[in-house]
This record gives structure tokens, sequence and C-alpha cells, in this order.
């Protein structure tokens, strides 16, 4: 029989470490049932027998969010054997808060007291078997990020969970307050397990509006209980809710002066360090020197040597070769030659090249989240995108984005507020993911070079920040998303060495995820589009079948069914710059993943010869898109246009409405259609090809931008209206 323990904690305690180092690689991911929070679970290294699962970070036991409902049902229902607490030990107060609560579940509890080698640094002191004693469960000290103590604290876990030893939680409220408690306690009685008879007292105290539910008290209980609620409420003079939170803290403070000795010897590290890194001038620019080194690291130096082996010498000189001279030795047609070689690991290969460059992306990423400053931009941002409409809650959504759109728009569930959140998943993939990287480096690559693409390549993250901003200034103007946007409370954590382990965990995970839709769905994608592009009518002629390619009168190609959907639609990206068929084909898969665009390019123009030389992929994309400007519009128009269909399915499943999703792909259509078409359009008059409509149309569209932009808040100035005619009155 399998048994159970829950990881649960504050976000930013060092759960997710201490999840790694004890599971290893035998961790499965999926989403809770019926919603799309993230479920880990994992095998405890040594014990086969024992699954750990990563419950959400959370504050409290409350149902402010979908995270903190998704934790208090599992150990509700579920019913773990055990809990793993984790509690960051720099931050004992407000961690403990969590802590009072789950050892109100009845359920076998270990705190596992994390980050205790910053603690000792810091020069602090935590009395453990004081604290342990007066908590009423054990304390193992811990340090995730070293590996230290977080299996001996699974092994108490394990031991308590055989004894069936529960927690025994030492806190009393005030004598009123626990004799209300023993009124609601005997109510629930027979309702609802035994042990955890404490917490549905304390949570019916608060008029939890799900437990409630729950019960299902008959109206002459419930008016028993109200009046037995609402009599402690005068007598304390304030609400049930703020009454058990200020008991809670008062208990907290106790502990706290009992237990804890801080060493009072000014600012610590991690305040230093924060006084430059979150200054109100130096943290925006710090911030984009970060970033800009980041994606310049990633693009131009190891990545580019690395990924140009694998596409010119790997896939072009070794494999594609190799295999077509197989196929042919064992007399394979010669659709199938090309179907293998051109189609499949010609168009596999042009996205698998850039898998270096990806993992070293998230290899930067992972060490900024693990080192504790990737908590520190959500603040940052929070004072710029506040005056725009959006919370520092809506960046962390796009930060995850970066890696992949899907969970950078489930991770809008932590917004409170609907329309905050429904403004944020439609502006969140803006953000450039991991497949998007590709098509930069593509496209900067066959512009500048390799060396010159580093310094502007990065560029197109921060337009991605400019898309949000201007989004959330115009969006939060209209009545659909008018409002103040939702606070903002998040706990900074101490700055530390990120755990190598962790990082490359990390790394390995997003890599994976990213080479199994390259082996699934761009595998497929490149076998239809190759199917496509080589059968069609030969030189426009009646007759139906394979294409010759090597024809050196006529492209053949142009005259594949490829070819003809692609002219149908073509016109629909004229005015963009790429109004030929090969960039709307293109276009055009990547929704399906954007990793498709090059792949598809890589199809169309044959990886054999793509590198930095004629007359390879570049040289192909630039015959394609001849000028600077139509280069820059499909690398806009791609980049900020609907996301790929998973992340739409995301989209679908957050606004939980169809037509939202319809509203939010469309708007993200047209912003990038625009952006594209002033791209485009305003490179050709500049460089002095003359005034057209295509001109009229961008200058208008630049127009009525800026209109919107900085036109007065219609909402803001009626809300001003009614007050001022209120206080007339």
């Amino acid at each position: 029989m399998q048994m159970k323990i829950a990881l649960a904690g504050n976000p930013n305690c060092g759960k997710t470490t201490m999840f790694n180092d004890l599971t290893g690689s035998s961790q499965y991911v999926g989403n809770w049932p019926g919603v799309t929070v993230e479920k880990k679970e994992g095998k405890l290294r040594g014990h086969k027998d024992v699954i750990i699962t990563d419950l959400p970070g959370i504050y409290s036991l409350s149902p402010y969010t979908l995270e903190e409902v998704v934790s208090r049902d599992y150990l509700l229902n579920e019913q773990p054997d055990a809990i793993i607490n984790l509690v960051d030990g720099t931050n004992l107060e407000r961690n403990l808060y969590l802590t009072t609560q789950i050892l109100e579940l009845g359920i076998p509890v270990v705190i596992a007291l994390n980050m205790i080698d910053l603690v000792k640094k810091n020069g602090d002191t935590i009395d453990t078997r004081k604290l342990s004693a007066a908590l009423g469960c054990e304390i193992i000290e811990t340090s995730a990020l070293k590996g230290t103590g977080s299996m001996e604290a699974a092994e108490r876990a394990i031991a308590l969970a055989k004894a069936k030893k529960a927690s025994a939680p030492q806190h009393e409220f005030t004598k009123t307050v626990e004799e209300a408690l023993d009124h609601i306690a005997k109510a629930v009685h027979g309702q609802v397990p035994v042990a955890h008879e404490r917490w549905y007292a304390v949570k019916l105290f608060e008029r939890d509006e799900r437990v409630m539910a729950q019960c299902n008290f008959s109206a002459q209980t419930k008016d028993a209980l109200e009046t037995a609620i609402a009599s402690v409420e005068k007598e304390l003079d304030d609400d049930s809710e703020s009454i058990i939170t200020n008991e809670r803290y008062a208990y907290i403070a106790k502990l706290m002066k009992n237990c804890v000795h801080k060493k009072r010897s000014g600012l610590s590290m991690s305040d230093k360090i924060d006084r430059v890194v979150t200054n109100r001038w130096l943290a925006l620019p710090i911030f984009v020197v970060i970033m800009f080194a980041v994606y310049y690291i990633t693009v131009t130096t190891i990545g580019t040597i690395v990924t140009d082996f694998m596409n010119d010498t790997l896939f072009g000189e070794w494999i594609q070769p190799t295999v077509g001279g197989w196929l042919t030795a064992a007399g394979a047609a010669d659709w199938l030659n090309g179907l293998i070689v051109d189609g499949i690991i010609g168009g596999v290969g042009a996205v698998l090249g850039f898998v270096p460059q990806m993992l070293i992306l998230f290899f930067f990423l992972a060490i900024l989240e693990d080192c504790g400053y990737m908590a520190r931009v959500a603040f940052i941002m929070d004072r710029i995108f506040r005056k725009f409409g959006l919370s520092g809650k809506s960046f962390i959504p796009m930060l995850i984005s970066s890696g992949c759109g899907v969970p950078g728009v489930m991770a809008t569930k932590t917004i409170e507020t609907e329309k905050d959140r429904r403004m944020t998943i439609m502006t969140t993939t803006f953000i450039p993911c991991s497949a998007k990287l590709p098509i930069i480096a593509l496209m900067f690559g066959s512009m500048f070079g390799t060396e010159q693409a580093g310094w502007v390549a990065p560029l197109f993250y921060f337009l991605g920040v400019a898309a949000v901003i201007v989004s959330g200034i115009i969006l939060k103007k209209t009545k659909m998303f008018a409002g103040d946007p939702a606070p903002f409370v998040m706990e900074l954590p101490q700055y530390h060495i990120p755990s190598p382990r962790s990082v490359l965990i990390h790394m390995l995970e997003r890599g994976k995820a990213f080479i199994i839709k390259a082996g699934t769905v761009i595998f497929v994608a490149c076998g239809v589009v190759w199917f496509l592009s080589n059968f069609g009518w030969a030189s426009g002629g009646a007759t139906f079948g394979m294409l010759d390619m090597e024809d050196p009168v006529v492209n053949q190609m142009d005259f594949s069914i490829l070819a003809y959907l692609g002219n149908a639609i073509a016109w629909i990206f004229a005015p963009l710059g790429f109004g030929n068929w090969q960039g709307a084909v293109a276009t055009i898969t990547g929704l399906v993943a954007k990793e498709n665009v090059v792949s598809t390019f890589g199809v169309l123009f044959g990886l054999a010869d793509a590198g930095e030389t004629d007359p390879g992929l570049w040289t192909a994309v630039s015959t394609m898109l001849p000028t600077m400007g139509a280069k820059l519009s499909f690398l806009a128009f791609n980049l900020l246009c609907a996301p790929c269909f998973a992340a739409i399915g995301a989209i679908k499943r957050e606004m939980a409405s169809a037509k939202w999703t319809a509203f939010a792909i469309g708007y993200q259509c047209v912003f990038a259609y625009c952006v594209a078409l002033m791209l485009y359009q305003f490179s050709l008059l500049f460089s002095g090809a003359g005034f057209t409509i295509g001109s009229a149309a961008a200058i208008i569209i630049l127009a009525l931008l800026l209109f919107l932009l900085f036109r007065p808040d219609p909402n803001r100035t009626a809300e001003l209206r009614r007050r001022s005619a209120a206080a007339n009155a």
C-alpha cells in the first residue's frame, strides 16, 4: 500500500528544490483533476511505496485563489498520511501563519525549517526544541539548496504516518472564541472526520462559504451558529475572520519572542543588494541589462556555435546525406526518400538545431529564478505596470511565458480580479516564448549575420513587454476592463546561490518538453508540409503527382498543393511585406506550433544547405523577404499574433468562454497585424518608395493608436464626476 506525503509551504520557501531533492528523476507532472493547476508528484528516493506530492505554494488555507482551494481540498479530501510543512527560517513569522492552519487538520506534521544555513549566516538563532514543544510537532532543520535535512524530514514523516501520530496543536484562542468554537465543533460532529473537527470549526467561525455549503446545515443550525459568531464579534468589536487572523499573529508573535533571537547588526546582505536592485531609478535599467545579456549570450555566443554545428554539420552534412544514401541503397522510392530526408529530418532538424540556444536560455532563467532575483522583478514591474492598469501579479505569468505560453496562461489564476485576469491572459503570450526564439535567431541571422544579431535580437523581448504595456493602457480604458488593478503582495526570499541540481532539472524539464513537441507535433507537421509542397500539378498542367524539384528551368514547387493554398491567403499579408505563398504558409503553420515557422522553411528551402553561407537558409529567407522592413514585419507579426494551438487551448480553459477566447485571439491578431503593417509601410516610406495607400493606412493606425494611448480614461472621468456630484449634493 502506498503512503502519501504532502509537501506544503509558502511560495519561495524552497519547496520545489526540496521536492527535486527528495524525488530525483522519478517525477511526473500533470494537472489536478478538473483544473489546470500544475500537479507534481514523485516517488521518494529509496522508498518505492512513498509518494511525495508537491502542493501549490500558498500563504493560507483560505479559498482566495485556485491554488489555495486545490491545496486544502487535497489535504481534506485525499487525506495524506503526513505533511511536510516547509517553513522559510529567514521569514519565520510570515510562514508560521500557514503552519498554524495546517496543524489544525489533525494530520501528522513535520516542519522542515528550511534555509537554516542562511539563518545561521545572518547570526540569528532559533530554539527549535522550544518551538517544537510550543507548536506540538517535530521540527527538522533543513537546507534544501544544500541537500541537508530533507531526507531526515521525510523519514520522520514516514515514521509519524506509520504510527498514525497526529500533531497536537498547543495553540488556543481567547476564552470567548474557544467557547464559540466548541459550540460549532459539536454542530459538525458526525458530519466531518473527527480529526478535522477543529479545522472545520475555525473555518465555520470565519464564515467560510465553501465549508458552510459542504456541511449543509439546517436553517435552525445556521441561525444558532450565526448567533454564536455574532456574539463574539460584538464582544471583541471586530469581524470573525479578522479576529482569527489577529489571534494567530498574536500567538506567532509570542513564539517569535520566546524562540527566536535575531542578531541586530543592521541590514542583511539581501537587504543591501535590494537597495540597488530594487532602487526606484536603477531597478528597471538593471533588469533591461540582465535580460539583454541573457538573450545576447543565448543568441550569439555558445548557443550559436552549437546551433551552427547541429544545422550545418550534424544534420546538413552527416545525418541527411547518410540516411539518404541508406534509403537509395535500399531501393526506396523517390517520394519516400524525399519525405524522410527533406521533409521529416530537414524540418525537424531545422528546429532541433536551436535546442542548444533554448537550453542556454532555460539555464539562465532557472538561475535567475533560483537565486531570488525573479521575485524582485515582479516587485519592480508592479510599480511600472500599476501605472498602466496592471499589477505585478500580471508580470509573473509573463515571466513564465518566456519559457512557454501554456503555463504562463495557467499562472494567471493567482490574480483575484476577473478583469485583470482576463486582460493578463490576452497579453501574456506577447512575451516571446522559447518556441519563438528560433524565429528570432533565423530572421536576425538573415538580416545581420551572427555577430550583429546578438545585439539586436534581444530587443524583440522588450517588444513583447512594450506590447503588453500598450495593450494594458488601451484595454484598461474600456468598460470591459475598467477598475483598479489587484493588490500585489509577495514575500521576497533572501538571495542565495542557486542549486546546480535544481537549475539542471529546470533546464532539462523545459528542454525535454520542447524536444517532445518536436518529436510529435512538428514531426507530423513537417510530413504534411513536405507532402503538400512536393505534390501538385506540374507546371500548372492537369496531371497530378510528385513534382520534379530538380527542374532547372521552372520552380515546380510553385505548382504544389501548398503553393495553391498559400496563394489563396497570401493577399492578406501583402500589405505587411510577405505576400508570397511561402511566408503565408509558414505563418499559418506557426499557429500549430511556433517552431513550425522555421521547420516549414527548412522543408521548403532544404536544411542541407542551411547555415551562414550561401545558399543557406538565411539566404533563402532573404530572397523571400528582400527588404529589412519585410523581415521585421514578418518577425513582429509571428511574435505578437495568436499563439500556438496548445496556448490557445489554455486560453480557452482559463477564460471558460468561447466568446472571450475568440476576442482574445482576435485582439492579438489585429494588434500584431497593425504593428507589422506600420513597420513595413513606414520602412518603405522612409526608403523613398513614395506615398501609397499602405502608407496612409499606417499613418491612420498610428494616429488611432496614439489617441487610444493618450486620451483621458473615460471610466475615471465618469467616476470623478459622480464623486463631485455626490459631494455637491
